[in-house]
């Protein structure tokens, strides 16, 4: 192989390195020319160590960026339409390494808040409180998605008496949603049956605002009158403001997102998904296992 081959291949790979972030629609790699340039001249390095050590002779080095583009160009095309198959292989890798980094970086990011996810005194937990998996959703009383999930985390609360399940009030999608999930801090605070509460905003129609969370909350006893002057104290806001820093802190920015372990897993799922993932977590400790 010719030493201009050699630096083809080298820059060739660099640039299967780019696209396949493409493929994933992920950002360019931004390589500037010195770096490109040390990579080629160490992948030359590398094959002319090998020929000395053969007894082969070695030719003058070339610099590559003294090659003509339109002559780079169709080599460097005609490498990759010799063998497109690495542009696949190259995507297969960059998926498994980004993978590999958003699990480490959620495995961070909930150690860091461990606390607020998973002990906070004042956030609604329904299943068996002392359930040796935890299964956390960040939810909108308006999100469709999180409507049509009710049934999957009334399915697992039924089938599962080791399931500790934490609902987190995430109010993104109005201000009529601000006031459903103020009144449903109240309620996860009075002594009546939340789950109850929940699934009657869930399932009632239209839009889920102040007068449905009230009704809702009436109907479990308690007084919409005091419901709705404590709706603004501080300790209300608090128990909503913490999900919101729990959601910044974790890049969580739709509903339904759950987290499970130490995976953060956004969008409605479906029940199986769920129950796999609980599987996992007895299994090996993990939401996924490996093996």
């Amino acid at each position: 192989m010719s030493r201009v081959s050699l630096a083809l291949v080298a820059l060739a790979g660099i640039l299967a390195g780019a696209l396949g972030y493409s493929v994933l629609n992920k950002p360019s790699a931004q390589t500037d020319t010195a770096s490109i340039q040390a990579m080629i001249d160490a992948a030359i390095t590398a094959y002319d160590t090998k020929r000395v050590a053969a007894a082969e002779p070695v030719a003058p080095a070339q610099d590559v960026a003294s090659i003509a583009p339109d002559v780079l160009n169709p080599m460097i095309e005609s490498f990759l339409m010799a063998d497109p198959t690495i542009l696949q292989r190259m995507s297969v890798a960059l998926d498994t390494k980004m993978r590999a980094e958003e699990k480490t970086k959620a495995t961070t990011a909930i150690a860091s808040m461990k606390d607020k996810i998973f002990n906070d005194p004042n956030q609604v937990v329904v299943g068996n409180p002392d359930g040796d998996v935890t299964l956390v959703e960040f939810f909108d009383y308006n999100c469709s998605y999180c409507r049509a999930a009710l049934p999957d985390m009334a399915a697992l609360l039924a089938e599962d008496p080791n399931l500790r399940i934490i609902l987190k009030e995430f109010p993104i999608l109005s201000n009529e949603s601000i006031d459903a999930a103020r009144v449903a801090v109240l309620v996860g605070d009075a002594d009546v049956d939340y789950w109850t509460f929940h699934e009657a905003l869930f399932t009632s129609r239209g839009q889920v605002d102040k007068k449905v969370a009230l009704d809702a909350a009436a109907s479990l006893g308690l007084s919409p009158v005091n419901l709705e002057l404590d709706m603004g104290t501080p300790a209300v806001s608090s128990t909503i403001q913490t999900s919101y820093e729990i959601a910044k802190a974790l890049n969580i920015t739709g509903t339904p997102t759950y987290i499970i372990g130490n995976e953060i897993i956004p969008g409605a799922i479906g029940i199986d998904e769920l129950r796999g993932r609980i599987a996992n977590m007895r299994a090996c400790g993990e939401a996924s296992c490996n093996g």
